[in-house]
């Protein structure tokens, strides 16, 4: 098999190894049809993706969470600067704090998505050398836990842990916050919140700094082509902004930093919008998605607003 060969060839490890352990995973046709682009669907629905996420399980789950760890989620924000809401929405939006890992072999997902991605996808190529470069870091984590590569469950993308981490993000921002030497993102709830604090850390997460601002606007002078050209890259000073027909509160209005028009479709009713910040961006590299982001930042303030006082971390 020329993909066990490449990576044999690549890496200091049994060659008879990889041959066998990628030859003992197996095709899963339920993620080939979870990789396959739908056709045209439901329109986009903030409302509806929001209360996916925003609901009382949920948030009972996150101040059980919140309650057991705070000593860990408080350190972690006082070393990065993520605040503790950030660190809790993710995990709660990723996983239910633990209670959906993902019931797929990591290596029969990595498998298939790198040699059996969906011919109908327009990126097929270059999505198949992404999971098969996933493929090789995750055999090398095997290699360096001394693990069985049968063993590891994900999601159907060979996601992991309670973060949802991929092999290479893994291996990039996994920290052992519990300073028992190793990483472990199914067991350790601490060393799950060092990496997700470590991963914002990366993408540049400012300390303070909000993640959006609330906005109206000024229909005579709204541009919302120009606003909204970019998408959720932040581009326009609060300034532009005002020229454009965006109305910002006080806050808003005196951000230093660039913003972005964040557009949040809602069927058939007219969208959400806000104005989001260089923090807002950072939450999207960990799903590019602005509806991901805005549930993450309202989930951890539902949880935040449902702690007694005596465990919350102030915003």
């Amino acid at each position: 098999m020329r993909l066990a060969q490449d990576i044999a060839q690549r890496n200091p490890w049994d060659a008879q190894w990889v041959r066998h352990t990628i030859a003992n995973a197996r095709m899963v046709p339920s993620i080939v049809r979870a990789m396959t682009p739908a056709g045209p669907g439901v329109p986009k629905n903030w409302a509806a993706y929001r209360s996916r996420f925003i609901e009382p399980r949920r948030i009972r789950a996150g101040v059980a969470f919140w309650r057991a760890n705070q000593a860990d989620l408080a350190r972690a924000e006082a070393q990065s600067g993520v605040p503790a809401r950030i660190i809790v929405g993710i995990i709660g939006v990723e996983t239910l704090y633990g209670r959906h890992l993902g019931n797929y072999r990591v290596i029969d997902a990595l498998c298939t998505l790198s040699l059996d991605f969906p011919d109908a996808h327009p990126r097929k190529a270059e999505r198949s050398a992404y999971f098969a470069r996933e493929l090789e870091v995750f055999l090398g984590l095997v290699q360096r836990t001394e693990s069985d590569p049968m063993a590891w469950r994900g999601s159907y993308a060979g996601a992991m842990g309670w973060p949802q981490f991929m092999p290479t993000s893994w291996l990039r921002y996994g920290t052992d916050f519990d300073g028992d030497h190793q990483v472990d993102l199914f067991h350790s709830q601490a060393d799950v919140i060092g990496s997700v604090a470590r991963y914002f850390e990366a993408f540049q997460w400012r300390r303070g700094m909000p993640t959006h601002y609330a906005v109206a606007f000024d229909p005579l002078r709204v541009d919302m082509p120009t606003l909204l050209a970019n998408d959720i890259v932040p581009t326009f000073t609060a300034s532009d902004m005002h020229d454009k027909g965006v109305m910002l509160n006080a806050q808003g209005r005196s951000h230093a930093g660039p913003l972005a028009l964040v557009e949040l479709k809602n069927g058939s009713a007219a969208p959400s919008y806000v104005a989001g910040t260089e923090n807002f961006y950072a939450l999207t590299r960990y799903n590019w998605s602005s509806y991901y982001a805005m549930a993450v930042i309202e989930l951890g303030d539902a949880v935040a607003s449902a702690l007694p006082t005596g465990a919350r971390v102030p915003k």
